[in-house]
């Protein structure tokens, strides 16, 4: 494709859902009751499956913008049509109340006019079964209800009720209007003065979220969108943090690497905890802990890679042949087949997962943890898998190799273990951590190429691996060591692209070649660069980064070299942890003074 592809919409959500609102008024993209049910507006993989609700002018669009009001989650969208221009605000209600989150399944859009006399047409047409089936829609007094035979919505207006069933003639917008959407129950209260209330009080809410959070002077405003993206993406009612809202999105076009990415990554929960420690967000961190906590009580056999937001072990991966896809991009795939892989990597990540918990002050420690059952079970597994092959963190689907990756992080869970154990006075266990500790660092010096003087993807392997930067991120490599930075010289020879974009690695794999980068390792890369000492060079790259986000300042999954275009799940929460993980990391580096300014 030659024109530069961006994602032309936004997210807004509460914690329980997440809402894409394209900038032609759309609603994309809504799953509901929860992350992983079926959408009811899916537009997004099929304009005539998956439903519609649009708020256009009677003509074309001439001119469209969107933004977010300040530090909030709250999406306006301007739309400038042939006799006028309005705003649709778009928010999902979220507020304290009665000491506890108010977070409904309830999607409220506010229609403003602005200039002129716009005339608007709105549709509101819900589809459900992943666009099988479409609701029975019956009139009332000021509601339109659509219902089947186990699902209900409603749609509550200040608007005439006629126009949603005989809307051939457009609706004058010279007052306020008010849409309000609800799942399973009735919204019964006053329209205007709950909406106006509601959007107050949501504003409110996330502008002092964002207050409370710990945010550096270093792109803070790109941190502080990354930040409340991150937050949309844990359902806050089991703690579990997904990796995107979406599914099937392609890595790039014809890749048919199009994945459902609606599921939480335990084996990613090292990077997620570490950017929330770094906004100082602890009741999330908590929340996410023990929603890993409970994964690991409860799964006695293997931990899978990733599980669904209610702890859901077995996630049947099938494709809808009948969707056509994203811009015609097939198959669209629901489930993931990654649950059944095993990746080794995941047993440090809950041990690291679980450590501020057990060791940090700070928390309540109201997660109640038998401390030596516990880690000794998680020990116990990475003993009887330390020395298996595996998919490794790139799931990869037809081979397995002994992972340089996955070894780093069993070093990294035994290092945990150790800390454990000395403050819990537990020496067996201890002494038990040490040995996994020096068996692990053998393997990993198992894929150390001497003559290259590079750490390889896997032993007995020539190809290079992204994922091994964490050796000088996580320590394992002393960063002001020559050898950490001749690997880091040599990975960037090879799999660095345009502008600091970063491969995960060039050889084959199931699919062919990746075509795409993959943002989150050009974050790595970032942070690696500060690591070693070459803070300007970081400085610069993440900079250049930036242009890769959309209009909202949101990422992707992917970015493609060649023409810098979005692709992938969108937005990507590990894209966006790596933002926060790698400003931070450079700004630690630089830990100037407030009013320093550079000459």
């Amino acid at each position: 494709m030659s024109q530069k592809h961006r994602y032309e919409s936004g997210i807004i959500g509460n914690c329980s859902y997440i809402a894409h609102v394209g900038k032609d008024t759309n609603v994309n993209w809504l799953c509901w009751p929860s992350f992983e049910d079926s959408f009811v507006f899916g537009s997004l993989l099929d304009r005539q499956k998956g439903g519609e609700f649009s708020i256009l002018p009677t003509g074309d669009i001439v001119e469209s913008k969107q933004y977010y009001v300040d530090n909030t989650n709250v999406l306006c969208t301007e739309v400038t049509g042939e006799d006028g221009s309005y705003r649709i605000t778009d928010f999902a209600p979220r507020f304290e109340q009665y000491e506890r989150y108010y977070k409904p399944l309830m999607l409220i859009r506010k229609v403003e006019p602005l200039s002129g006399h716009p005339q608007i047409r709105v549709t509101c047409e819900p589809t459900y079964d992943y666009g099988k089936q479409t609701f029975k829609k019956d009139r009332g007094s000021n509601h339109v209800q659509f219902h089947s035979a186990d699902t209900h919505m409603r749609l509550a207006t200040n608007m005439p009720i006629s126009h949603f069933f005989e809307n051939e003639m457009p609706f004058l917008l010279n007052q306020t209007v008010y849409l309000i959407l609800t799942y399973g129950s009735a919204f019964e209260a006053p329209i205007e003065r709950t909406a106006e209330e509601f959007q107050k009080r949501t504003q409110q809410y996330w502008q002092k979220w964002i207050k409370k959070a710990s945010i550096p002077t270093f792109y803070q405003k790109e941190v502080i969108r990354s930040a409340l993206v991150l937050k949309l993406h844990q359902y806050e009612d089991t703690g579990a943090i997904i990796a995107a809202s979406t599914t099937s999105l392609p890595e790039h076009p014809g890749s048919g690497r199009n994945w459902d990415y609606r599921y939480c990554w335990l084996r990613d929960s090292y990077y997620v905890l570490t950017a929330l420690s770094h906004i100082g967000q602890f009741e999330e961190m908590e929340k996410y802990a023990s929603y890993i906590a409970n994964i690991t009580h409860i799964d006695l056999d293997r931990l899978q890679p990733l599980y669904g937001i209610f702890g859901k072990h077995k996630l049947t991966e099938s494709t809808l042949d009948y969707l056509e896809g994203y811009l015609g991009e097939q198959p669209v795939r629901i489930g993931n087949q990654a649950h059944e892989h095993i990746q080794n990597d995941v047993y440090g990540q809950a041990l690291i997962a679980l450590l501020p918990l057990l060791t940090d002050s700070r928390y309540n420690h109201e997660l109640k943890i038998n401390v030596r059952e516990w880690t000794s079970f998680i020990l116990k597994k990475i003993g009887a898998t330390i020395d298996e092959l595996d998919a490794g963190i790139w799931e990869f689907r037809n081979f397995e190799q002994r992972h340089c990756y996955s070894n780093l992080f069993q070093w990294a869970g035994s290092t945990a273990a150790l800390k454990i154990a000395r403050i819990y006075g537990l020496d067996d266990i201890a002494e038990e951590a040490r040995r996994l500790k020096k068996r692990a660092a053998e393997h990993i010096e198992g894929c150390f190429d001497p003559q290259e003087g590079v750490y390889t993807n896997a032993i007995d392997s020539k190809n290079l691996d992204a994922s091994t930067l964490q050796l000088i991120m996580m320590n394992y490599l002393d960063p002001a060591s020559e050898k950490a930075a001749k690997h880091l010289e040599i990975l960037e020879k090879e799999l660095k692209a345009e502008n600091g974009l970063f491969y995960r690695y060039l050889h084959k794999d199931d699919f062919g070649k990746p075509k795409s980068t993959f943002l989150v390792c050009a974050f790595w890369y970032v942070e690696a660069l500060a690591c070693v000492g070459r803070v300007d060079e970081a400085k610069d790259i993440f900079e250049k980064l930036m242009q890769y986000s959309n209009h909202l300042m949101l990422f992707s999954e992917d970015v493609s070299e060649h023409d810098g275009s979005q692709w992938g799940n969108f937005p990507q929460a590990y894209s966006h942890v790596g933002l926060v993980n790698a400003a931070y990391r450079i700004a630690v580096k630089l830990d100037k003074p407030t009013f320093f300014e550079k000459e």
